[in-house]
């Protein structure tokens, strides 16, 4: 089984939507859940997407 990046999900969560990351302390069971969700979506988008390295033409900066 390979490891979950925690860098990425970190990132992952500190880039979800501001609601979310407030609505999981929501005195309300309801907005937990949702914004539980909607923080597990974003955390699966972040760790489902593909790793883009850069082309050496891409990194090279011209002259």
């Amino acid at each position: 089984m390979e490891r979950i990046d925690t860098s990425a999900v970190a990132h992952a969560i500190l880039d979800a939507p501001g609601w979310a990351r407030v609505g999981i302390t929501a005195p309300s069971s309801c907005l937990r859940e949702d914004a539980a969700l909607e923080l597990a979506r974003v955390i699966a988008d972040a760790v489902d997407a593909p790793v883009i390295t850069p082309s050496l033409e891409q990194s090279t900066l011209p002259l």
